[in-house]
């Protein structure tokens, strides 16, 4: 190995700096006041020139373990801010390529050309979380879809599971084309894929293909197979969550804990505590839901303030657009209908099955209810009769 100024290095020369420095750090007197003032008025000594004889290589291995273990994108950052010459060795492939999904997670409300590029070099670098991090907010939030359809398709190559299924649902939909462009059987593969990867998600939707008979051949038994696998699993994980939410509420009762409980698990007949709400939201679909906060999509007063020329292309594109009624998707419609209604009330629209499924067992169920219309027809009625009588229909 070889040192940043060319020379060759040696675990000898290393043991001699260690000893260097016990004999700065503990001789106390005069000639460690004297090095402590060089060091301080910027002589070159013995520490710094220890810090210059550190191999490239051992840098870039220890920037990569901080990538790894970085619990948000400021801890990477902060560790390329120290010199130049971390800054360099910082935006290596072998650091960008092991930095973790936390020191990806880009907020929508921080979203700059530099976070693009610094994303764009760890896709580059082969990161997968990467690519299916950049490959959404191009596919669903910058309009680029033929980009970020290819970064999401990199990383399932690679095994990425959340990209498996987010391809799914585009499969399934059509997503940035038209309805003719669904391919049923493509989705369940992928969907499959993603399943066999541990995603949750993906199994309850291939639960309810078999179920239906969506892209697949019906099998009503493996479907609900599938599903009471789902299940279990979403068990294990509210229950280990339960636990920790126990363990950090100190000098709280228990029964208190308890009562925040989530309806997921209504299928065994049994609650457990809930995690935090945004907890289990990966990064992408956090982006996706801060991003179309910020920025309404067509139909709101916001949007309409912004709207296209009418008669354009692009208002027959952006019209009537919606989001998936589950909180913790984010993903907005590329083409007027393309997700699914309610069919009891019309009002909520998912992209998936599976949104649907946990949206109804945490929120919908108790909002689904369309005789509210009715009564509040009942009482319009009443209060001006001769309104019900001309809007009643023609014997």
């Amino acid at each position: 190995m070889r040192t940043r100024r060319g020379a060759c290095y040696s675990p000898a020369s290393c043991q001699d700096g260690r000893r260097k420095r016990r004999r700065i750090a503990g001789g106390g007197g005069e000639g460690s006041a004297a090095a402590a003032a060089a060091v301080a008025g910027g002589a070159e000594g013995p520490a710094n020139d220890m810090f210059e004889e550190l191999p490239d290589d051992l840098v870039v291995s220890i920037l990569a373990d901080v990538a790894a273990s970085a619990r948000s994108p400021g801890d990477l950052a902060g560790a390329m801010l120290t010199c130049k010459r971390f800054r360099e060795l910082g935006q290596s492939k072998v650091v960008l390529a092991r930095a973790s999904p936390r020191c990806l997670a880009v907020r929508a409300k921080a979203w700059s050309d530099a976070a693009h590029r610094f994303l764009q070099r760890c896709a580059d670098a082969g990161n997968l979380d990467a690519c299916y991090l950049l490959g959404m907010i191009r596919f669903y939030c910058l309009g680029s879809r033929g980009s970020g359809a290819a970064l999401m398709a990199a990383a399932a190559v690679g095994g990425h599971r959340e990209a498996l299924y987010s391809l799914a649902v585009i499969q399934f939909n059509g997503s940035g084309g038209s309805k003719d462009d669904r391919d049923l059987r493509a989705g369940a593969a992928l969907c499959a894929r993603a399943a066999s990867l541990g995603h949750v998600d993906a199994l309850r939707e291939l639960g309810h293909c078999l179920q239906d008979g969506y892209g697949v051949r019906r099998s009503v038994l493996d479907g609900r197979r599938l599903l009471i696998q789902a299940n279990a699993r979403e068990l294990a994980a509210a229950v280990a969550a339960s636990a920790s939410l126990l363990r950090a509420a100190t000098g709280k009762p228990a029964a208190a804990a308890s009562r925040r409980h989530s309806c997921l698990l209504s299928d065994f007949g049994c609650h457990a505590a809930a995690p935090k709400a945004g907890a289990e939201a990966h990064a992408a679909n956090r982006f996706l839901v801060d991003w179309f906060a910020s920025r309404p999509l067509a139909g709101s007063a916001a949007a309409a303030a912004a709207a296209p020329t009418p008669g354009s292309a692009a208002e027959d594109e952006a019209a009537g657009l919606r989001l998936c009624s589950h909180a913790l998707c984010g993903r907005p419609e590329t083409r007027r209908h393309e997700f699914r209604r309610c069919s009891v009330c019309g009002v909520v629209n998912y992209c998936s099955r599976a949104c649907q499924a946990l949206h109804w067992k945490t929120a919908h169920k108790a909002e689904c209810t369309p005789m509210d219309r009715w009564l509040d027809n009942a009482a319009a009625g009443a209060a001006n009769p001769n309104a019900a009588a001309m809007a009643a229909p023609a014997p």
